[in-house]
């Protein structure tokens, strides 16, 4: 056994030692603490230090003076990826009806003969009233008779040429002997008759049907 004095040291010694170990135990695990919660501020340090990427296109680099005169390249071709557009129909012209009309040949008029016979008729063209009171228009195919009503249509044909003419009735007359139709000169000269004056003539007496 040793002496009271080396047993004191040597407790002091293991007193030491004990504390000298907990320190460097505290001190590890503070340096370890302090490393691990650092990196993240050395991360995002080191994102922000690294430049960010440009997300646009890349400044194009301005042409030059023999390209901006040159001809200009064509349009790049659609690739196979992209859809097809869709063809459409041409929209189908509706027949314009009022065209359609204009084309079509007009229908005569039909008459139906009601009364016939035949006898002399002459013209005239000086400017007067009619009897139905209308002013008369040598221009005009009209004629004048004693009996007919006003606004009767009438066929004339020449007896000497065949050729005919449908008057109107508008007037009175004539009331020389053997005539029975006055002709306006317009309706006169259709069927031939200006150079004879008074001519052979066949009317009929027509109606609508």
């Amino acid at each position: 056994m040793g002496s009271p004095v080396r047993r004191l040291l040597r407790a002091r010694l293991r007193a030491v030692l004990i504390v000298s170990g907990a320190a460097a135990a505290v001190l590890a695990v503070g340096a370890f603490v302090l490393v691990k919660t650092d990196r993240p501020a050395n991360s995002a340090a080191a994102a922000q230090a690294v430049p960010p990427t440009s997300l646009g296109d890349e400044p194009r680099a301005e042409p030059s003076r023999a390209s901006r005169g040159g001809p200009r390249s064509p349009e790049p071709e659609p690739s196979s990826s992209s859809p097809a557009p869709k063809k459409t129909k041409p929209a189908k012209s509706e027949p314009d009806s009022t065209a359609a009309e204009l084309a079509a040949p007009k229908k005569k008029q039909q008459y139906k003969v009601v009364r016939s016979g035949t006898c002399q008729a002459s013209y005239y063209w000086e400017g007067q009233m009619t009897a139905s009171g209308e002013s008369f228009d040598p221009s005009e195919l009209t004629a004048a008779h004693k009996t007919l009503p006003m606004g009767t249509k009438v066929r004339v044909t020449n007896k000497n040429n065949g050729r005919s003419v449908i008057v109107r009735i508008n007037d009175r007359g004539p009331y020389a002997g053997g005539r029975c139709l006055d002709l306006s000169k317009a309706a006169m000269q259709k069927v031939g008759g200006t150079g004879s004056g008074v001519i052979p003539v066949r009317y009929q007496v027509l109606s609508r049907d």
